[in-house]
């Protein structure tokens, strides 16, 4: 898209709050405009670029700076990026940002944890709380909610597609896509 300039929108949330969803019609938006955005989707890194690794803290930082690896690699190509993941620790989110600088844009995908768990298609959260998964975000590890992102995405009061129509104003505001 003529004008596109490269940048990282990085959700974070529960899993269940919408991440994906949001993505799906933000890529579908984007794309009908003619951008060359790339998605850089958690558990896809992880089949793809980080095979093998586990759910502990270590494990999942490791994860995330692999993600942060490429969309900085991507942003500062004049290539928009939007990465779904949880990416619960704050302390990993921050080192992205310092990495991608005004290049990055947290985008907290809030939704409570009651109504995540109501969301729960996979099963995880019941399984979590069974002691089926260790280490599962919310449940037996801790979420670190942004303190100051760029946009707050609440999902149990609007829809994902008011949530992309959101970004997208943003987006545009920024003068980071063409209105």
């Amino acid at each position: 898209m003529a004008g596109e300039k490269g940048f990282t929108l990085w959700f974070t949330g529960l899993s269940g709050a919408g991440k994906s969803t949001i993505t799906g019609h933000l890529v579908d938006d984007l794309k009908a405009r003619g951008s060359k955005v790339e998605v850089l989707d958690g558990d896809v890194v992880r089949e793809n670029l980080s095979k093998g690794l586990g759910f502990s803290k270590e494990d999942r930082d490791i994860n995330i700076r692999r993600i942060a690896f490429v969309a900085d690699l991507l942003s500062r190509n004049d290539v928009p990026v939007i990465t779904a993941a949880i990416s619960p620790y704050a302390e990993l989110r921050d080192e992205a940002r310092e990495t991608m600088g005004d290049r990055f844009i947290e985008a907290y995908v809030k939704v409570s944890l009651d109504e995540a768990e109501r969301r729960d298609t996979k099963g995880l959260y019941k399984k979590a709380r069974a002691g089926e998964i260790k280490e599962f975000t919310g449940v037996s590890d801790p979420y670190e909610a942004p303190e100051n992102p760029e946009l707050v995405l609440d999902t149990e009061n609007q829809t994902p597609e008011e949530s992309a129509q959101q970004i997208l104003a943003y987006l545009e505001e920024r003068e980071l896509i063409p209105k």
